[in-house]
């Protein structure tokens, strides 16, 4: 039976042919020494060994490259994802923080219209409007147009500046008293006005807090997804570790880890 034995430096051939040829190799060897060959069949041992161990050894290499290779896929896949996660939500949070921006823009400038608008209505109709004069200045008005009839006018101007005096002294009064009344008017309107910008701000607030839960809650979601897919890679791989080490020649090599749904609704790193 005519065989090359040699270990060459060639590209090895498939793992199904490697192992026919090992199983064709073991059979010669058996059948050299049946027939008193020993010679050829310790070559054949020899060779045998030789093919045995390089196999193994080219398979456990094969097999960290690829495990390893998986690990990198895995990890590719979850950074991936984690970056479009990122980029989601970013653009969730700077929408939201567009559109309550917005909100209190509209609303600020509503308040400055409608407290313009409350000022002039308060000028216009806060009583009392006109100053109501006392007994006193209409009693010194009298008596002043009385002694300007009596063409009494030393006594008439003294009389008039006394009222005058006092007129002045009453339109001051009525004045702040007036401005008094429409300022504490204007401050319960601005009050109502902070409470309706108070309120929409909370709304705000509670909404970027929901948000934030939500971000939150979905990145552990991705996180544990990771986590279990990570775990579910190294368990198999130990799995076939463990064959590998056992029946270095026949055991399989490949892990299968499936790709979960990422948080869009797409694979893990689909874009």
């Amino acid at each position: 039976m005519a065989m090359t034995l040699g270990l060459g430096t060639e590209q090895m051939p498939d793992e199904h042919a490697i192992a026919d040829f090992l199983e064709l190799l073991e059979k010669h060897r058996i059948d050299c020494e049946k027939s008193g060959k020993y010679e050829e069949a310790e070559l054949a041992s020899t060779r045998l060994e030789q093919l045995r161990q390089h196999e193994e050894n080219r398979r456990r290499d094969e097999l960290r490259s690829q495990q390893l290779q998986e690990r990198m896929r895995v990890e590719e896949l979850y950074c991936s994802e984690l970056l479009e996660f990122n980029e989601m939500w970013d653009f969730k949070a700077a929408e939201f923080e567009k559109h309550a921006a917005g909100l209190q823009n509209t609303l600020a400038d509503r308040h400055k219209q409608e407290h313009m608008a409350q000022l002039e209505k308060m000028r216009r109709e806060t009583e009392p409007r006109t100053p109501r004069w006392s007994k006193d200045l209409l009693n010194l008005r009298k008596i002043q147009e009385t002694l300007a009839k009596m063409k009494k006018y030393a006594e008439a101007e003294k009389t008039k500046v006394q009222a005058d005096k006092v007129e002045a002294q009453e339109h001051a009064m009525w004045k702040a008293k007036r401005e008094a009344k429409i300022e504490a008017l204007d401050e319960q309107f601005l009050h109502k006005q902070q409470l309706e910008m108070g309120g929409l701000m909370k709304r705000i607030q509670s909404g970027r807090e929901e948000q934030k839960y939500a971000r939150k809650s979905e990145l552990d979601r991705v996180l544990q997804r990771y986590h279990n897919i990570k775990t579910q890679m190294e368990s198999q791989q130990r799995i076939i570790q463990q064959r590998v080490e056992k029946y270095p020649i026949t055991a399989p090599s490949a892990t299968s880890v499936s790709r979960p749904p990422s948080s869009g609704g797409r694979a893990v790193g689909a874009r």
